[in-house]
Order: C-alpha cells, then structure tokens, then sequence
C-alpha cells in the first residue's frame, strides 16, 4: 500500500509526494563526457606546468592549479554519481545523495586556499617581477583556450542538474576566461617587456577563482543547513497554502534541499471539520509541484476540531510547540 492508499483511520494523515522526483546527481548524467573532459584537462595541466616552470610563469603555474581543482571536482563528481546511484540501504534513507555536497563543499574550500596562495605569490611578484618567457605563456595560454573550449563542450552535454556538474562547467569557464587573460599578459610580455603583466594576471585568476570558490561553498553551504532553495520563501508558500480551500492553519512548515535538484516539504495541515483530508493533500502537493517544482513532500492533514466540542481551549491548536510561524486561512467576508 503506497502513502497515497493510506486510509483516513487515524488522528493525522501523512502522505508524501514521489512523482517525478529529481533526486539532485542524476542516474541520466553522463559519465563519459565527464571522463573525456577529464582527460583534455589533466593532459594540458601537467604540460602546463612544466612549460610554467620553464618560463618562470606564475600566471601559468596558478592555472594550473586551478586546472587542478577543476580536475578534482570532476573526479569527484564522477564518484558521486556513482554514490548517489546506490539505493537507500540501512540508516541511510535516503542513500548517499548528499555526497555530491560534501564533494562540492570541499572543492569550493580547496579554490579558496590556493587563491589566497597565488594571491600571496601574485603581490610578492609585482614587487619584485622575476624574469618571464612572454613566447611560451602566450603558447601555452593560447592551446589552453583551445582545451578549455573542448573540455566546456564535452561538460554541457552532461546532465547539469547536479551542483557537482555544473561547478565543474563554471569552472572550466573561469578557466577559460583565466586562459584568456594570461594569453594578453604573454602578449604584452612579448611586445613591451612588462613583466608585471604575468603577475597581473594572476591577480585576474586568482579574483575568479575566489568567485567559483564562494559560490560553491555558498550553495553547498545553504543546502548542509537545511535552508530554503534560492528563490522560494517559505513565508510565502505558507500563506499560499493556507490560503487554498478549506485549509484552516498552516505549521511546522519545512522547506529544504536534499541534495542539488531534490528539494523536500513538509507540513502541519488542518482543514475545517467535515472536508475531505486526502482531496485537500492532493491539492496542496499539486500547488507545490507547479509553482515551486517541489515534488517530495510529506504533508500530515488533520481535521480541525469542531469549536463546539472544543470549549476552554482552542480548537485550532494541535501542536504544542510547532517549528516557524503559523499560517491561518483569512475569514471570508459574507
């Protein structure tokens, strides 16, 4: 028997919403996208690096490093597909879906430490520029323009639903806008001289790696702490919700992300005496589903108690001590 089959024979009626879930790290992403852009990206990084060496590049030295953690978040977006497509097993209800988080909480922290490394190296550089080969950063920054463009191609035809793949695509960006800045320094180096273009550059890289590197901790952050997708209010969904027919009060309203791509809600639901339970909840999960595309949702509905059976206390009160405001229907005028 499905929670949608649960009979009306009890104090609350709970059921949940499972249609068409989208459960954040996709079983349709495709991995082998993932792999080819994998390999385009640590075949250039390790030549990257020795050309850097050579050059006495920190420009290509730092993409190189954040070529690195573009790697590992591919990596580890590849291991989390694989995670998220185990089934709930254990303590685990709702499997290792959330791995995919922790993957991309740890690849945002790992861009915000070596950004504040550069940024040391890129300052320390402007004051006293080392001798820089402009030919071999302007070579290099420009077939990294070319590998960033294949890589970014190969990741948009991978699902983007999940946090971990689409970090992964925005970082092969900034690298690709990074590869591009780097290009200029090696073309000015090569033209004037200036060899405080190479640290400039890297200043420029270092800015768009502390943007992938916030966003990322960012949103795994609000999804660790429960919080709200971006974009819906709960207030506002609560007096969506109570305002519907027949629905009374609204509490112990909860709205939150599993994992990128799954968000969840549950509620408290009363409907006024006599009104059909089930009918109401199909209602309330219909209005969650097209306008806030939430589609697991765990809603108990109650049947408010009669006012006349209810003297000395108040009829609308079921939970002693619910969780966030309470939304009540407005009293329709006669």
């Amino acid at each position: 028997m499905t929670a949608h089959d649960a009979h009306d024979d009890g104090p609350g009626h709970a059921a949940h919403g499972h249609e068409g879930h989208a459960h954040g790290v996709s079983e349709n992403a495709d991995s082998r996208w993932l792999s080819g852009a994998l390999g385009l990206i640590v075949a250039y990084m390790a030549g990257e690096v020795v050309v850097g060496v050579l050059a006495h590049s920190l420009a290509l030295i730092s993409d190189a490093a954040h070529m690195l953690t573009d790697a590992a978040s591919i990596v580890l977006a590849l291991v989390a597909m694989r995670l998220a497509a185990k089934p709930p097993a254990g303590g685990y209800t709702y499997g290792l879906k959330r791995s995919e988080i922790l993957s991309a909480q740890a690849n945002g922290l790992s861009l915000l430490l070596l950004s504040a490394w550069l940024a040391y190296e890129a300052v320390r550089r402007l004051v006293s520029p080392p001798q820089v080969t402009g030919g071999l950063v302007l070579a290099t920054a420009l077939v990294g323009i070319v590998v960033n463009v294949g890589a970014a191609w190969m990741i948009s035809k991978a699902n983007r639903t999940s946090l971990n793949v689409e970090g992964a695509f925005q970082h092969i960006l900034t690298d690709l806008y990074a590869f591009i800045a780097t290009a200029v320094a090696g073309l000015v180096m090569t033209l004037t001289g200036f060899a405080r273009a190479d640290a400039i550059a890297s200043l420029v890289v270092v800015a768009l790696m502390v943007k992938a590197g916030v966003g990322l901790v960012r949103e795994s952050g609000r999804i660790f702490l429960e919080a709200a997708p971006a974009g819906v209010s709960p207030e506002q969904v609560g007096k969506v919700l109570a305002a519907r027919p027949c629905v009374t009060e609204v509490h112990d309203l909860h709205i939150w992300q599993i994992t990128s791509g799954m968000p969840a809600a549950s509620a408290h639901i009363l409907v006024a005496p006599g009104e059909d339970c089930h009918a109401v909840r199909a209602d309330l999960e219909a209005v969650l589903e097209k306008s806030y595309q939430i589609t697991h949702t765990t809603l108990q509905v109650d049947h408010n108690a009669d006012p006349l059976l209810s003297i000395g206390s108040r009829p609308d009160e079921h939970c002693e001590e619910s969780h966030g405001p309470v939304h009540r229907s407005e009293p329709t005028e006669d």
